[in-house]
């Protein structure tokens, strides 16, 4: 566990804080989410509150907290928030309210230092946006500085133990995020409250810190941070020069920093974070009014303003920061002199924020804990490209090395000079954009991930590239992860399988010479978990050691011709995201993960990037280009089509609704074939995401990023409620694979067992019951086994989308022009449980209200009409059957109006009363009156006292229709459900055989052949 997260476990617990307010500003900086998960799955976790940074964002802290407002007054409360540097700054105004701290009634916040900054967004630990709100706050507040992981964890708790209001300010940016810390966290039992000074004394610290030489004639003074970690490093080694470092800045001690300065120095430098040059900082101002004695005209004070990229520049190139201080001291005769770290290994894994390396990291600890202290830390850059690009740093150092703690950040930059003993590409397409070898020691090793030969790889490195890895002298190998992990039968185990593989292949890299494949294996084997049997196990490693393979480099440099041939330059990598671990069970495969509305603002800030890449269409413009971001997440064109009317033509009193839809295509570029069929992508119901939200424990205005299937790593974000609502076919039915998956997330044992035995095969039956008697949703599941509770983004991988429903189209484009109709009846029944169901899609389009938008897209249909107008149609429609029928009706009927002679046209109807479902009967009844109809069958099959059906309709014009498709080439449709097709299949056999001499068996071939040539359509449902 990193300082950041032991922070937030410690200050969410119930008995610390009574609730946590986290601001999304924190949240987006990786800093609350921990918490927000632990206050629905961890007992004893107090509540959380999320909430937005704005213009008088703090207000609601202090009514939480003010006498005669809030009940947490009267009970008393001690209450947490998270935020950032800059929503601290935001916030400072509205503190200057808050009432006096009490034991039971009191506010902490706790500040993760990371601020991005710049048009790159780059994230930096500057404290600058504090410059100007520092003097807003009250005197009842203590404002704490940490920097190194220990002193972040030990604040974090002193900061209950005051007897005022507190804000900490820790390095979030890089010491606390660390992982390899041996962490002691203090008692959180309940203690009395503390005065400031006998809180830090009994913690073991002091308002300043003071390093360097006790005789120095120069004092640098720094906040706490890691440029004052690295100041203290370079003072230490250095004489006449000594450090300062602020850790409380409210309220200030005079005397203990007086206390603190040696007599010898005659010249202070104050390094103070400001937003520009022109700003005086904070810092300065109360050493100033401290230290400055008008009797002692020799000392001088005066202040190095550093600016957020100044801070960015020193963080990420330390020698700059070196060159910095020199400067700094010039006037003095003092030699600067650095002393190097002591002897370490630096790795360094450059990857996509998809890849989990966590298995890797713990081998690595297990394998060298008895010799070496292993320090992780990882940055994302999610600008440079459509995936994103993680970077991850371990460095091994002896262990006992007393040497000063400096952030890994620092120890370890990524500056180009050259310091990674082995670099690691998990993600080979990053060698083509991304300068990934400017890190790599010259000699060290370079592993790359990948299928790609030998030649594949040196084709695509750059020739800058190539021309570094020659100079360098790297030595470049290549492993192929998928005949690796076919090893491994269970793919549950893969990815520990990947972080294995990687393992296995950099003990053999570190060894060097006295490696051998038996002992790798045997230093893995002391280390492995008994994630697989020690059969698969041994084969991972063989196939490992085997198919690690090293490339020869070419031996002369790279030449290009020309500017133009020249590549684009190589990006460098620039840390701007912070991923969070999605902890046990959690991890998603195709890269959903929750993110806040910055991974919108990505989307929209750098469209390039993410938009989905449009086939080329060989020059030809588009009146009606399609709309890239309607639904990337299909392979088929989408069109937003608008709600012109929806008109139940049932009565109200009737059991079954079927009604009539309009949409308007007008600028859409939406066209259709007769007989074509319209897909409705259909939305659940509002109410009911909602209410899952709710139970499930989710936010539904948070936002969600999920991969587009099969869109090779493009991904779609919206919130929540959206991918519920619109595309997450949550009330869908559960296939037998949803049980089998669900399973490993279950914690409650009998639930975990009841669903393997669903998934397996011996549960069919059981299977069967639920689907088809109980018809259960994924819902339903959830539900009935409440342990098996993925995070939101794997559950919205398992369950899949909702797949549009297609409706054959009412209407005929020839005749209604820009506008699509629709013939539709809800699905709706009653399961064993008496539980009320409904179609998805039929329940969406029924409440359909007027202007609405609609997503649709176009799907082709057996329902054509004969290429000939004269050929003779015989339609037989059933219900909502008839309404491909209406648009063959509206054609032919067009037709005749030009003037265009067509053949003879029957149809057949039926539903149960002519009084209440005789669909479209005045449409009808005007085709029969003008002649488009040739012959109507009307079958309602309760009108009368014995029920009549569209086969006996046909039974009445048997010799007719047996001549028509003998001997006219006619054709027969026939729309609706699967009932009625093998009565009517049995009325054409009968025809043919009383009245065109067939018997049964050529009956039963001439029908077979009229199929073949298009001329015998059922399309049933």
């Amino acid at each position: 566990m990193s300082a950041s997260e032991l922070i937030e476990w410690i200050t969410s617990r119930f008995s610390v804080s009574s609730a946590v307010y986290v601001y999304d500003v924190a949240e987006q900086a990786g800093f609350g989410v921990l918490a927000k998960r632990w206050a629905s799955s961890v007992e004893n976790s107090a509540p959380v509150i999320s909430l937005q940074t704005r213009a008088g964002a703090g207000l609601s802290l202090v009514g939480r907290l003010s006498e005669g407002t809030s009940q947490d007054a009267v009970d008393g409360s001690v209450l947490t928030a998270y935020t950032s540097p800059r929503g601290l700054a935001i916030m400072a105004p509205s503190l200057s309210f808050l009432p006096p701290a009490s034991p039971g009634s009191k506010l902490v916040i706790q500040v993760p230092a990371v601020t991005p900054v710049g048009e790159t967004l780059t994230l930096s630990s500057t404290l600058a946006s504090l410059a100007t709100a520092l003097s807003l706050l009250p005197e009842n507040i203590t404002v704490l500085l940490s920097a190194t992981p220990q002193e972040s964890v030990d604040f974090a708790a002193l900061s209950y133990e005051l007897d005022t209001h507190a804000i900490h300010i820790f390095d979030h940016y890089s010491s606390a995020r660390e992982i390899g810390h041996e962490l002691v966290v203090r008692s959180t039992a309940e203690k009395p409250m503390l005065s400031l000074s006998d809180a830090l004394r009994h913690a073991g610290y002091t308002p300043f810190e003071f390093a360097g030489d006790r005789h120095a004639r120069i004092a640098l003074i720094f906040p706490n941070g890691p440029l004052a970690l690295y100041a203290r490093h370079i003072v230490n080694c250095t004489e006449g020069l000594a450090v300062v470092i602020v850790k409380v800045l409210r309220p200030w001690n005079d005397n203990a920093l007086r206390e603190i300065i040696p007599s010898t120095v005659e010249e202070i430098i104050v390094f103070d974070d400001v937003p520009n040059d022109t700003t005086q900082g904070p810092l300065f101002v109360d050493v100033f009014a401290s230290l400055y004695d008008p009797l002692r005209s020799e000392r001088v004070i005066h202040s190095q303003r550093i600016t957020p990229d100044k801070t960015q520049l020193f963080i990420v190139h330390p020698s700059d920061f070196a060159s910095h201080i020199l400067t700094s001291v010039k006037s003095s005769s003092t030699d600067l002199h650095i002393e190097s770290p002591s002897s370490s290994t630096k790795l360094l894994f450059f990857s996509t924020p998809t890849v989990n390396l966590s298995s890797f990291y713990q081998l690595v600890r297990n394998t060298f804990s008895g010799a070496a202290s292993v320090r992780h830390i990882a940055g994302s850059d999610v600008f440079s490209n459509s995936e994103g690009l993680t970077v991850d740093r371990v460095l091994f150092t002896p262990k006992g090395d007393d040497q000063d703690f400096i952030p890994l950040d620092v120890v370890f930059p990524l500056d180009d000079s050259g310091k990674a003993d082995f670099t690691c590409v998990l993600e080979p397409t990053l060698l083509k954009s991304h300068s990934v070898l400017d890190d790599a020691n010259p000699g060290s090793a370079i592993l790359v991930i990948t299928s790609w030969s030998p030649g594949e790889l040196l084709a695509n490195l750059p020739p800058d590239a190539v021309t570094l890895a020659l100079q360098r002298k790297l030595r470049f190998h290549t492993i192929d992860p998928n005949t690796v992990l076919s090893q491994v039968p269970d793919t549950a185990t893969r990815d520990f399988a990947r972080n294995l593989m990687v393992y296995l292949v950099f003990l053999r890299l570190y060894l060097g010479g006295t490696s051998s494949e038996g002992l790798v294996r045997k230093i893995a084997q002391g280390v492995t978990p008994l994630t697989f049997g020690s059969e698969t196990f041994a084969k991972l490693s063989a196939r490992t050691w085997l198919e690690l393979i090293q490339v020869q480099l070419p031996t002369n440099l790279p030449v290009v011709e020309g500017k133009a041939n020249s590549p684009p330059p190589l990006k460098r990598f620039e840390f701007n995201a912070i991923a969070i671990d999605a902890g046990e069970g959690e991890a998603t495969s195709s890269g959903s993960k929750v993110s806040s509305w910055h991974e919108a603002a990505k989307h929209l800030l750098f469209p390039s990037a993410f938009a989905p890449v449009l086939p080329a269409l060989a020059g030809l413009k588009e009146s009606f280009p399609p709309n890239p971001s309607l639904r990337p997440d299909l392979p088929e064109r989408t069109y937003l089509v608008t709600c012109a009317v929806n008109r139940r033509l049932t009565p109200l009193e009737y059991d079954r609704n079927v009604f009539h839809l309009e949409f308007n295509t007008e600028g859409t570029g939406l066209k259709y074939a007769i007989g074509e069929a319209l897909g409705v992508h259909g939305w659940n119901d509002e109410r009911e995401v909602l209410e899952f939200c709710a139970w499930y424990g989710v936010n539904p205005d948070r936002l969600i990023t999920i991969a587009v299937p099969g869109g090779e790593g493009r991904v779609h974000t919206r919130t929540i409620f959206q991918a519920l609502q619109q595309q997450i076919d949550l009330f869908g039915k559960p296939p037998k694979s949803f049980y089998a998956d669900l399973a490993p997330y279950a914690t409650n044992r009998a639930d975990r067992l009841t669903l393997q035995f669903i998934g397996s095969t011996e549960g069919s039956s059981t299977l069967k019951m639920l689907s088809e008697k109980d018809t259960v949703t994924f819902v339903d599941v959830l539900q009935r086994y409440p342990s098996a509770r993925p995070s939101i983004e794997a559950l919205c991988e398992l369950i899949g989308d909702i797949k549009p429903r297609h409706y054959s189209i009412a209407s005929s484009q020839s005749v209604v022009g820009d506008r699509v109709d629709l013939l539709v009846v809800t699905v709706e029944w009653t399961s064993s449980n008496g539980k009320r169901r409904y179609g998805q899609c039929t329940r969406y389009l029924a409440g359909l209200k007027v202007g609405q938008k609609v997503t649709v897209s176009i799907k082709p249909s057996v329902m054509k009409l004969p290429p000939d107008d004269m050929q003779p149609i015989i339609m037989a429609g059933l219900g909502t059957g008839a309404a491909p029928f209406r648009a063959f009706l509206q054609h032919r009927a067009w037709l005749s109006h030009q003037g265009i002679p067509v053949g003879p046209t029957y149809y057949y109807f039926g539903s149960r009363h002519q009084s209440q479902e005789y669909l479209y009967g005045e449409e009808v009844e005007a085709y029969i009156q003008d002649g488009t109809i040739t012959k109507a069958g009307l079958a309602f099959s309760r009108d009368g006292p014995r029920k009549v059906y569209i086969q006996h309709k046909m039974l009445e014009d048997a010799e007719t229709l047996a001549d028509m498709l003998k001997n006219q080439h006619g054709v027969f449709y026939l729309c609706g459900p699967t009932w009625p097709v093998p009565d009517v299949y049995e009325a054409l056999v009968g025809a043919l055989v009383k009245n065109q001499g067939h018997t049964r068996e050529s009956a039963d071939e001439f029908l077979e052949q009229l199929k073949e040539e298009e001329r015998y359509v059922l399309e049933v449902y």
